[in-house]
């Protein structure tokens, strides 16, 4: 992946992991890659996986079960109006 340098990598990540929920790749209850897995497929730095997983989490967007793994949430939050133009 080739990042935009004037956005966080983090967040670019994120919004992949996000479009793979939006179109199926990870359905509800679905096992997201791991913050090892995440590093290795992106080429990004541990504290960015890991401020993925948390993002991801703050959002509502994913559950981690410590031991186990994070996991695509059953009830998906609302989307945001973020890119949307607002009201």
């Amino acid at each position: 992946m080739e990042f935009d340098p004037s956005r966080a990598r983090w967040k670019q990540v994120a919004a992949v992991i996000r479009q793979r929920v939006d179109d199926g790749t990870y359905p509800p209850g679905a096992q997201i890659p791991s913050v090892l897995k995440l590093q290795e497929e992106f080429g990004i730095a541990a504290a960015t996986s890991q401020k993925v997983h948390r993002g991801l989490r703050a959002e509502g967007l994913i559950f981690t079960e410590p031991g186990v793994g994070s996991f695509v949430s059953k009830v998906l939050p609302r989307q945001s109006d973020e890119g949307s133009g607002g009201a």
